[in-house]
């Protein structure tokens, strides 16, 4: 596991995924048969290994990631460092034979991640690029709704992401600095249409072209070390898409923004059926004949409480840890050839979306997004 010394790598991949598993006795694939990971730690800054190995239980930890990878007794590798880092090392252990997990984007440009899944296909190693969101459980709840018709013909897909994230001058940041560094990889566009690709995808159908419009809405913040530095990555993206089917989507994403909605990601979908509003847990749900008739007449005060229409959706089943379930799949794809369709040709196409939406903003214009076939 390379590269999980940070936020994400820490809490949700090894804390609430890897040792999640070990703790609750490994998957089980069959009667006779359980799979139980073994972490191996990976990374740059020993006194991070050191640490985090320690807090965990005294885990295995290395820096030479060539060693690791020459060590036949770990079979999977996984990549949680920052982009500008990932290519590179996954390439190594594709060579080195390991069957591959990694964090989106999956690489910085569309040639690396695409070239990424034709060696992996060459290698016969089997592939895997984290897509978490799928396995929220306000989306699960719209996947439902739509396997059920619930919706009827859907046309529309809004999403409101994100949160106020601060400069760090007098309130320390709650994401890292290099996230508002274009040079060291940073960039909101990269980063979240990376996801709003396979959201899209797999709930609503195939991107076909992006209109986005990307800003720097604060040009100054400040490192860990407390020191100023410009911000020279978006931090702000406003994309719209057409999909197939006639569907239209639009999404912001923003770490300038104080949240007043019902979670820190809301998707709305529109049909002719009945609509639904999916927050990370909750989904709440409009059918046809709970859709009230509204009147505009703003010299009143409007007696209608919009929000009463609306039903909060059941869950059939209770929900595990977005990262863990998708974990678990991937443990039982390397192990007992179940199917995993989120592979390095998936992680392309999010890497696509988001070069087409940079591409989109650079021209003020709607950019295809063509077919990315394996």
């Amino acid at each position: 596991m390379n590269g999980v010394t940070g936020r994400m790598g820490a809490n949700q991949h090894l804390g609430r995924s890897i040792l999640a598993i070990i703790a609750q006795g490994g998957v089980k694939i069959s009667e006779g048969e359980t799979i139980l990971p073994r972490p191996l730690l990976v990374g740059r800054n020993a006194t991070k290994l050191e640490t985090l190995a320690r807090d965990h239980g005294n885990l295995p930890w290395t820096t030479d990631l060539d060693a690791a990878l020459a060590d036949p007794e770990y079979s999977i590798y996984f990549d949680a460092q920052t982009t500008d880092h990932r290519a590179e090392s996954v390439r190594k252990a594709i060579a080195a034979g390991k069957h591959i997990y990694c964090e989106k984007p999956s690489a910085g440009s569309l040639e690396a991640a695409y070239e990424l899944y034709q060696l992996a296909k060459t290698a016969g190693v089997k592939h895997g690029v984290v897509q978490d969101k799928l396995w929220l459980p306000g989306l699960l709840k719209l996947r439902a709704l739509r396997d059920r018709g619930f919706f009827g013909r859907i046309f529309s897909v809004r999403g409101e992401f994100g949160y106020w994230v601060f400069d760090g001058e007098t309130t320390a940041a709650q994401r890292p600095s290099w996230n508002y560094r274009k040079e060291d990889g940073g960039g909101i566009i990269m980063d979240m249409l990376c996801h709003w690709r396979y959201v899209l995808d797999d709930l609503f159908g195939a991107v076909q072209a992006v209109s986005c419009l990307g800003a720097t809405h604060i040009p100054r913040r400040w490192d860990e070390s407390g020191r100023p530095y410009d911000a020279t990555a978006e931090d702000a993206a406003y994309a719209s898409f057409e999909m197939e089917g006639g569907i239209v989507a639009h999404f912001n994403s923003s770490w300038c923004v104080r949240v007043r909605r019902d979670d820190l990601l809301t998707i709305q979908v529109e049909g002719t059926r009945g609509s639904a509003v999916a927050g990370l847990r909750d989904c709440w749900i409009q059918s046809a004949d709970r859709t009230p008739r509204p009147v505009w007449n703003p010299d009143v005060e409007n007696p209608h409480h919009y929000f009463d229409d609306w039903q909060l959706a059941a869950a059939d089943e209770p929900f595990d840890n977005a990262f863990k379930s998708q974990w678990e799949l991937f443990l039982r794809h390397v192990v007992a050839g179940d199917p995993f369709r989120w592979n390095l040709l998936e992680g392309a196409k999010g890497v696509q979306l988001a070069e087409k939406g940079l591409e989109s903003w650079r021209k003020r214009a709607w950019v295809d997004v063509p077919a990315l076939d394996g």
